[in-house]
């Protein structure tokens, strides 16, 4: 039942399937209504009775073709309103029609004009009783009855109209900022896709630079032995692989947008140590634990590494102060890079100490992403676990 109420009152955007089965169903509560209440009027009040303008069949009759016009109401409220008052003055029947139609103008239209409309329904009561020969109940009882009901039927109308205006108002803000969410997570996506960039420039420049010297040397020194030109030869090509992948994670990154003097080189995994004790120093317990075979992943991919358990012990220090922080990356070649960092979730919540501007997740998925991996994470029991994964070429 609260459902029902409620799809009448708020319905869906016009045009949807949804909204068409609303209209329905709100055009059969409408006629059901307008039945039962004429019908209910008819015994109780002088339909039946001698000196009736109208047989009570004839005035049962006309009222139910009043409560079938019901059907035209959301189209033409006022109109249809204004053509059933002269008929509810010869035919109780149709009074129930009047009444839903005049709750339909109070939804649709603006207050005075449903007002003037019950006014006037209210003010054709002497008609029926000139056109009456004798009735049971004296004018005042039936002004009474029908004050009564319009008053009824054009408050609660006016309630729909004003809660409709408000879930609509309510609706749009929704709407509105969800589309802010959607562009901040956009603007942030392209700002870690422009700092990826930039980092990748930086090292595609030194690797590039690492080349250009050991081939230099080579031509300079035309003299030098077998093992150091194998030794400058090993060199170039080993920088030269690096490049090539610090190239090809360039392609595909937007960098468009991107501006601002190149940014100094970028931490990678050798300086995880670091940021884990610098965590330590600022009061976070930090219990760390490295399980990747020596030599470690590419550059590209520590760096992705320590982005994340930064953003990882960032968070837990933001919202879960004074917990103790557990950073696990574990891995090898062929199997992938794992990186968890979990923290107890503090009880009871506490709102974030430092602020920020929430985008430092989603920074993370989109680095992650381009890297070809997917990140987690959510509540796991007791726990805020941020987890990811990442491949790591044989």
């Amino acid at each position: 039942m609260a459902g029902l109420v409620f799809a009448l009152l708020v319905p869906d955007p016009a045009g949807g399937r949804r909204s068409a089965v609303r209209d329905r169903l709100a055009d059969t509560v409408a006629v059901t209504v307008a039945l039962a209440y004429g019908s209910l009027m008819v015994p109780l009040g002088d339909a039946t009775r001698e000196g009736a303008p109208l047989p009570w069949l004839a005035d049962v009759a006309l009222g139910v073709l009043c409560c079938a016009a019901l059907l035209l109401r959301r189209r033409w409220p006022v109109g249809l309103t204004i053509a059933l008052l002269p008929v509810s003055t010869v035919s109780v029947m149709a009074t129930g029609a009047v009444i839903v139609a005049l709750f339909t103008v109070a939804i649709h239209r603006r207050g005075p004009v449903a007002l003037a409309l019950g006014v006037a329904y209210v003010a054709v009561v002497p008609v029926y009783f000139v056109l009456h020969d004798s009735p049971e109940f004296p004018v005042w009882v039936d002004l009474l009855v029908r004050g009564v009901t319009t008053a009824g039927a054009l408050g609660w109308g006016m309630f729909v109209r004003a809660y409709r205006r408000l879930t609509g108002t309510l609706r749009e803000h929704a709407a509105r900022l969800e589309a802010e969410q959607h562009l901040r997570e956009d603007q942030a996506r392209l700002t870690e896709r422009a700092r990826i960039a930039r980092e990748m420039h930086d090292v595609l420049a030194h690797r590039m630079s690492l080349v250009s010297l050991h081939a230099g040397a080579l031509e300079v020194r035309t003299d030098a032995r077998p093992e150091e030109v194998a030794i400058a030869a090993g060199a170039i090509r080993a920088s030269a692989h690096e490049a090539l992948e610090e190239l090809r994670g360039v392609i595909g990154v937007l960098r468009e947008g991107a501006v601002g003097r190149p940014e100094p080189p970028q931490p990678g995994l050798a300086d995880l140590p670091k940021l884990v004790d610098s965590a330590r120093a600022m009061g976070t317990t930090v219990h760390y634990t490295c399980a990747l075979p020596e030599g470690g992943p590419s550059v590209v991919l520590g760096r992705t590494a320590y982005r994340i358990a930064q953003e990882g012990l960032t968070n837990a220090r933001k919202h879960a102060p004074g917990t103790a922080v557990r950073v696990l990356l574990d891995g090898a070649p062929g199997a992938g890079l794992r990186i968890r960092i979990a923290n107890p979730c503090p009880v009871p919540a506490t709102r974030a100490e430092v602020p920020g501007a929430g985008m430092g997740l989603v920074e993370v998925g989109e680095r992650a992403a381009l890297a070809g991996g997917h990140v987690r994470y959510g509540r796991q029991g007791d726990d805020f676990v941020l987890e990811a994964e990442l491949p790591w070429p044989a």
